[in-house]
């Protein structure tokens, strides 16, 4: 027999359900460009660049813009195929590590307009995005093997007016992202974070900063696998973590190996409660499509399936982060025919979650008397995805929770037991007969404010 009579409203698994501590992670809430970014939360990453020509992941900052011998570039195509995966933005890595840089910039002799193509890449596929109605991003690696000014105070400058160039050239910008990926050999030097950020935040103040920035963290990994209890309240002194050289990327082989991820625990009352600050940090997952993150013939037979990916998406974006999935374009200037057909695949899957409502509802806060919440199906239904999201401008308060079906007269039978919730849980439970179901929160920090329920089948 289901026991209902524990919940986050009785014994709250023994928890404190409203003290300071609790009223200190609940008043960690997202900003206003956060919370608009939790809305769209799959979007692809494309590395095309001077590494697409040469064939590498890591270039060396030696080579030539005669050595960028690529001859066209399909935006047109490469925003199709990733908009039928269902993802809503792209971007673009404007300038990887070698220096070179994919659009007309006043600041550098090594940028596409003197190589034999010309035509500015940026400009090309942002202006298909927004003629696609795709959100547009830009990459910009602080890293810079080719510039001679880097390692010198100088660099600064060098970077924010290329920022600069980047945020009022091209349009809305949806995120800005940046890494702290540098060579071992690389010159010390330390990158003014502070003045990217205020040239972000006064350019476009729409976009979110993410990975080596305020807004959206790494998750950890390059593999695609968040963690079982994915916290959007974390320490603050996690804005931190991917800035120092010796927690980044330092070598080409570790561009595409697999990065053990940092802590399993960043969130729970234990670690909050050592940490004074706190700040509402939310992950992003980065993943390739394929073995590495630039094109290569050598990786064709790489390409993960809709079924992998599919994975990856349901524990990711179901699992209370962003998606961000690179999609590589080929040295011919278009995106693979096997990657866009997986891509087609992926978002026809993406699709099947939300094909069939049965019944989406708005709840609100429970009140200290609801420690669950029914829903009744206006027939017999067989469910087999139910969607929970918080109101995250409340906070993410759900820490425990269980799902039951309901048939006839108080039947119950358990389908799914869960732990935080956050901006979205998506759960895939094995289709069953049923003509309701009962949320049952077992666990809060402090009452459970629920945005909405959906069930589909």
């Amino acid at each position: 027999m289901a026991n209902f009579d524990k919940n986050w409203t009785t014994d709250n698994k023994g928890f404190p359900l409203d003290d300071e501590e609790v009223r200190r992670y609940i008043s960690v809430f997202p900003s206003e460009t956060q919370l608009k970014h939790a809305n769209k939360p799959f979007y692809a990453f494309i590395h095309f660049g001077m590494n697409t020509a040469t064939g590498r992941e890591w270039g060396t900052g030696g080579e030539t813009c005669a050595d960028f011998t690529i001859e066209s570039v399909a935006a047109k195509q490469w925003v199709s195929a990733i908009k039928k995966s269902g993802a809503t933005g792209i971007i673009l890595t404007c300038k990887h590590h070698d220096g070179f840089c994919l659009w007309h910039t006043l600041y550098s002799d090594f940028c596409v307009a003197q190589s034999p193509f010309k035509e500015d890449i940026v400009k090309l596929v942002s202006d298909e995005c927004h003629a696609q109605n795709m959100d547009f991003g830009v990459y910009l690696s602080p890293w810079d093997m080719h510039e001679e000014t880097y390692g010198k105070p100088e660099y600064n400058d060098y970077f924010c007016n290329q920022l600069e160039e980047l945020l009022t050239n091209y349009g809305e910008i949806f995120e800005v992202w940046f890494d702290g990926a540098k060579g071992s050999d690389a010159a010390e030097f330390d990158y003014d974070w502070g003045r990217y950020y205020n040239t972000v935040r006064t350019l476009q103040p729409n976009a979110n900063i993410a990975i080596c920035g305020p807004d959206i963290r790494w998750v950890g990994n390059e593999s695609g696998r968040a963690r079982k209890n994915e916290y959007s309240v974390v320490p603050a002194s996690l804005r931190d973590a991917e800035k120092t050289m010796a927690k980044s990327q330092q070598n080409e082989k570790s561009a595409v190996k697999f990065v053990s991820s940092k802590d399993e625990d960043l969130g729970s009352r234990k670690v909050l409660k050592k940490n004074a600050y706190l700040a509402w940090y939310p992950a992003e997952v980065d993943v390739s499509i394929r073995r590495g993150w630039f094109y290569s013939k050598a990786d064709d037979s790489t390409v993960k399936s809709a079924n992998e990916l599919f994975d990856i998406y349901m524990n990711s974006v179901g699992n209370n982060c962003y998606l961000l999935l690179n999609v590589p374009p080929t040295d011919k200037g278009v995106i693979h025919k096997k990657d866009a057909r997986v891509l087609e695949a992926l978002g026809k899957k993406i699709l099947s979650i939300y094909q069939k409502p049965v019944l989406i509802e708005k709840v609100g806060a429970l009140s200290e008397d609801k420690g669950y919440v029914d829903f009744k199906f206006d027939r017999e239904r067989k469910i087999r995805y139910v969607i929970i999201s918080e109101d995250i401008s409340r906070s993410q308060r759900i820490e425990a929770f269980d799902l039951y079906a309901k048939t006839g007269e108080n039947k119950f039978k358990k389908v799914y037991s869960g732990t935080v919730v956050g901006a979205r849980k998506i759960m895939k439970i094995t289709p069953k007969k049923c003509d309701g179901m009962r949320l049952v929160i077992r666990q809060s920090r402090s009452n459970p404010v629920i945005k909405s329920v959906g069930f589909y089948e």
